[in-house]
């Protein structure tokens, strides 16, 4: 791109618009204040021309009617509508005469009558009609003089103005930006320099092209460091690789030995997919077995020290080298890796039941008579293995005493997808976030409202949330099948009904399904749960 296309660039057309405009309208208010001048100035003259008719006309008139001279009085009167903007003048005499000439219009805007005085006798009266149409075209030619001429000033000016704008920062601009654009990590050692600039008269412009210059130097010595960090961190995977490998080898044996608690796992997992047909929970039960296998990580470290040290303790005993203190601490410890161990199989053991109490088939489980509070407990505490790194707060409000009849495993999935969807997509990027689950009874209906704080829902899937295959994470994992599954489970299923609420912020759902309730004794309380 040359000179020539950069002078017509945005900014200069923006320029010259601006300066037109604001020049058109500083010229016509003044040729409109000018207009206004001039035309009073010549009403004025128009009435001070019906004095000079007054001053100049009645005296000889009354001479000529009195000496009853009509030609002399056709011509004083024809002079009189000869002067300029007088249109009509009469004479009217006291026998009934009359005089006129001119054109008498309807558009008169001045008039004037005056008494003729012969002496102490009044002889007639001259009625004189003026209008402002002369006026009125003489200030359309200034008019328009005036318009032209502003017109054609304001335009060189402009002209010159745009021309100065570009030749001093618009083509300096093009260069930066040209300079920017190219700008790249493989020529990073040439700089910016504007050209025909003077040292001496240095501006704004300079100090911009020295800032890029600054930051120039700046990026390419952090191209420099990185490229150290990222050799430093090679090195470091190489080492942390083999001390990975070493320590491998020395757990390989104590991972035989827990190998057929992780089958047995592995097999019941299998068997809970291969039932459950839901994508959800699939990722369900690898959220449990990583939390599974935390704890079992900690029982084979801990079998591992066990090992080392009753090894030290065999060798002291076979060198006859033991001693009461080495025994005794030995010992200790021995205690306190039994006590690990204890509680890590108790915390898989626990993991491990609240799991299966949530995993139920979902096409063939009957409808069963649940507490609502214990079971919404159960599914949410299982899906937070999902998202143990996070800071999530998770307010439940339900009935702790609420009994229904309803598919357990179909609130399982309802409440799995929307969890995961507010996790996944919801708070990505975030580790804290806020979730409410909130059920409550209107109108023999369970009505469950679960929102979210999070980023929500764009604005172009809001209409079609519901439908499969829907979903921002295309290519990333993600199906776009969670919310229609949904919504198959609520209409079809459990014969309710679900809607998006359209909240500030994050996202919000309702569902409604008929209420089928086990008796109670006593009235019902709404209270916090979880």
């Amino acid at each position: 791109m040359d000179q020539a296309i950069s002078f017509n660039n945005k900014l200069s057309r923006h320029v010259l618009v601006y300066i037109l405009v604001c020049s058109l309208f500083l010229s016509v208010c003044s040729t409109i204040f000018q207009l206004y001048s001039d035309f009073n100035d010549d009403v004025a003259t128009l009435k001070q021309r019906f004095v000079n008719i007054e001053n100049s006309y009645l005296q000889s008139l009354s001479t000529s009617l009195w000496d009853f001279n009509e030609p002399l009085v056709n011509q004083q009167i024809q002079g009189i509508v000869n002067l300029p903007d007088i249109n009509y003048a009469e004479i009217t005499t006291g026998f009934g005469k009359s005089y006129t000439f001119g054109q008498e219009e309807p558009t008169t805007q001045e008039s004037a009558q005056y008494s003729i005085f012969y002496g102490d006798n009044e002889i007639g009266v001259l009625t004189v009609h003026a209008n402002y149409a002369d006026i009125y075209k003489k200030l359309k030619q200034r008019a328009w003089v005036i318009i032209i001429s502003e017109f054609v000033r304001t335009f060189i000016v402009a002209l010159c103005i745009m021309f100065i704008v570009h030749w001093l920062v618009t083509r300096h601009i093009y260069t930066i930006t040209k300079y920017s654009q190219n700008l790249a990590s493989d020529n990073l050692d040439k700089p910016l320099i504007l050209p025909n600039r003077s040292i001496a008269n240095e501006d704004e412009l300079d100090m911009l092209a020295a800032a890029i210059n600054d930051m120039r130097m700046t990026l390419k010595s952090d191209i420099v460091k990185l490229e150290e960090a990222e050799n430093a961190l090679i090195n470091l995977n190489g080492e942390l690789e083999v001390k990975v490998y070493d320590r491998t080898e020395k757990l390989a044996v104590s991972n035989r030995q827990l190998q057929q608690s992780l089958d047995d796992l592995t097999l019941a997992k299998d068997s809970l997919v291969q039932s459950e047909k839901m994508a959800s929970l699939g990722q369900l039960v690898a959220g449990v077995a990583h939390e599974v296998n935390t704890p079992l990580g900690i029982c084979v470290t801990s079998i591992t020290a066990l090992k080392e040290k009753l090894t030290d303790l065999t060798d002291a005993i076979e060198n006859e080298n033991l001693t009461k203190s080495q025994l005794t601490s030995t010992l200790s410890l021995f205690d306190e890796y039994q006590q690990i161990i204890e509680r890590s199989l108790n915390k898989a053991v626990e993991l491990i039941r609240g799991f299966k109490s949530v995993a139920v088939e979902q096409h063939t489980d009957p409808e069963l008579n649940i507490n609502l509070a214990q079971h919404v407990n159960d599914v949410v505490n299982t899906v937070k293995t999902l998202f143990k790194r996070k800071k999530y707060t998770i307010n439940l409000s339900v009935d702790k005493e609420l009994s229904l009849i309803t598919y357990p495993s179909a609130w399982n999935q309802i409440l799995t997808n929307f969890l995961m969807n507010s996790h996944i997509h919801g708070f990505e990027g975030r580790d804290e976030g806020e979730i409410n689950v909130c059920f409550t009874e209107e109108d023999n209906e369970l009505v469950l409202n679960y929102s979210d704080n999070g980023k929500g829902i764009d604005n172009h899937l809001k209409k079609k949330v519901f439908d499969p295959f829907v979903t921002t994470k295309r290519g990333q994992g993600g199906s776009g099948l969670g919310l229609n599954i949904v919504f198959n489970l609520v209409s079809s299923k459990l014969h309710g009904s679900i809607q998006h609420i359209d909240d500030v912020q994050g996202c919000h759902f309702r569902v409604r399904v008929p209420l089928v309730k086990k008796d109670r004794g006593k009235p019902k309380t709404i209270e916090m749960v979880g």
